[in-house]
C-alpha cells in the first residue's frame, strides 16, 4: 500500500476546510483583525515549512517521511520543536481555518494533527532512534516534539 505523506495531507485538510466553508453550517462572518491572523499565521507555518524544505535540501538529508534520514538536524528552528514541518503545517491551517471563519473547519486541523502526532511522528521517531541511537535519544529528551 502506498503511504500518505504529510503534504499531500495537507493539502487535503486544506481541501477540507475550505470545502466545509462553503457547506454554511454556522453563521460566523469574518472580522478583519480574524482575517489578518489568518494570513499571518498561513504564511507562517508555509515560511517555516519552506525554511525546513530548503535546510534538508541544503545539508543533503532526506525529508521524505518513510525513507532513511541521513543526517540528525539539531540547530535551526530544530532547537525548538522537533517537527518543525508538521508545526508549520499546523500553523498554516489553523490560518486558513481562522480565514474561513467556519467552526467546523477545525476538523480539518484536528485530522492533520492527530495523522501527524500518532502515526508520522511515531514512525519517525522509531527511525531515527534506530539510524542515531543515543544521540537521537538525548535530542529527544532536551527538545519537545512540538514546541
Amino acid at each position: 500500500m502506498k503511504k500518505v505523506i504529510p503534504p499531500v495531507l495537507f493539502l487535503f485538510c486544506t481541501l477540507l476546510i475550505v470545502g466545509l466553508s462553503f457547506l454554511k453550517l454556522d453563521n460566523i462572518s469574518i472580522q478583519l483583525p480574524t482575517s489578518y491572523t489568518g494570513i499571518i499565521l498561513t504564511i507562517a507555518g508555509l515560511v517555516i515549512t519552506i525554511r525546513i524544505q530548503k535546510l534538508f535540501k541544503r545539508i543533503d538529508t532526506e525529508i521524505h517521511t518513510f525513507k532513511k534520514p541521513r543526517q540528525l538536524i539539531q540547530n535551526g528552528l530544530f532547537k525548538i520543536s522537533r517537527n518543525p514541518i508538521y508545526l508549520g503545517f499546523t500553523i498554516s491551517l489553523t490560518g486558513v481555518w481562522i480565514l474561513t471563519a467556519n467552526l467546523y473547519g477545525f476538523i480539518g486541523v484536528l485530522i492533520f494533527f492527530l495523522f501527524s502526532n500518532f502515526w508520522y511522528i511515531p514512525y519517525e521517531e522509531k527511525m531515527m532512534e534506530k539510524e542515531f541511537g543515543n544521540d537521537y535519544k538525548l535530542y529527544k529528551s532536551k527538545v519537545r516534539r512540538w514546541i
